[in-house]
């Protein structure tokens, strides 16, 4: 990173690190600005709670879900806050660390993003572009706008800033996640668009 380039990023980070956003609201890093990202709607929020129901009944007790929890994608100077992390508690408890810091996108093991009406481009295109690139090694895209059909993609094996696996899967079936998940993630009772 260039030193100019590090100084406006210390600078962003900075910012972000001390925004009081309001309740529900999220702040996220992009293009060298902070966004505002609204709270999401009832459907967002039912799927969430029961993606992080079923993280939480199969990840071994080191490892935590969290609704958010910043992560930071250093080399595209990115901050985002994913609907769903899944990372080592170790390193939410790493004395080195303010509450406010990100944690370092490459170091996560699932993040999850839900579609909202809003957004869906924004996560079907630079999220996984960002994700893939930190390298975030499962991402699972939670699509209720699909055009066609609400679905779950799972992404994995990330190389090069892409990922090389993806499995598609429409609501209604079973999504199977691997270790450490391994659970089939039910994905009949997610609601669609409306």
């Amino acid at each position: 990173m260039a030193v100019e380039s590090e100084r406006n990023w210390t600078y962003l980070l900075d910012t972000w690190r001390g925004l009081e956003v309001p309740e529900g609201w999220r702040a996220e890093i992009e293009e060298g600005q902070i966004v505002l990202v609204p709270p999401p709607g009832k459907g967002h929020n039912l799927i969430a709670g029961e993606v992080h129901d079923a993280l939480v009944r199969c990840l071994p007790p080191e490892i935590g879900a969290y609704q958010t929890l910043g992560v930071e994608i250093v080399q595209s100077e990115r901050v985002y806050v994913p609907d769903l992390v899944v990372v080592d508690k170790a390193l939410l408890r790493q004395s080195d660390r303010t509450d406010a810091d990100p944690v370092d996108a490459a170091e996560i093991l699932l993040a999850v993003e839900i579609t909202s009406s809003g957004n869906a481009r924004h996560d079907r295109t630079r999220k996984l572009w960002a994700y893939a690139h930190a390298p975030v090694p499962h991402h699972l895209l939670i699509d209720r706008f699909d055009e066609h059909g609400p679905t779950v993609t799972l992404f994995s094996e990330p190389v090069n800033g892409a990922y090389r696996q993806s499995l598609r899967t429409p609501f209604g079936k079973p999504v199977a996640l691997p270790e450490p998940f391994g659970v089939e993630l039910a994905t009949e009772g997610f609601p669609g668009p409306r």
